[in-house]
């Protein structure tokens, strides 16, 4: 199920721009203190770095991604998720813009 609306939410009003423009994303707070990033990325090929745990919920679009170890390029299309480990990193792939929710923690 894709998730289509959050509630209950404090919004960053500045964006968080990255690789000249390619993502860029809003950071969200909870009412329970969780936060949650949503954004897009447009088409590009780019390597993310995580610090802490991290699921990418698409909502719309689609992107192939590569966990760090792994040469196998996955598939996460609307309604679709992946995980990424604490202190790791993963390659994206994007052809059409991929909107996104970043579920920390």
């Amino acid at each position: 199920m894709t998730t289509t609306q959050l509630s209950g939410v404090t919004v960053a009003t500045t964006a968080s721009v990255f690789f000249d423009g390619k993502c860029v994303s809003h950071q969200l707070t909870l009412a329970d203190g969780s936060k949650k990033s949503v954004g897009v990325v447009l088409p590009t090929t780019l390597t993310f770095n995580t610090g802490a745990p991290e699921t990418m919920e698409c909502v719309a679009g689609r992107c192939d991604y590569k966990l760090a170890g792994s040469d196998a390029w996955l598939t996460s299309k609307p309604g679709e998720q992946f995980s990424i480990p604490a202190n790791s990193s993963f390659d994206i792939r994007v052809t059409e813009p991929y909107h996104y929710i970043c579920h920390f923690g």
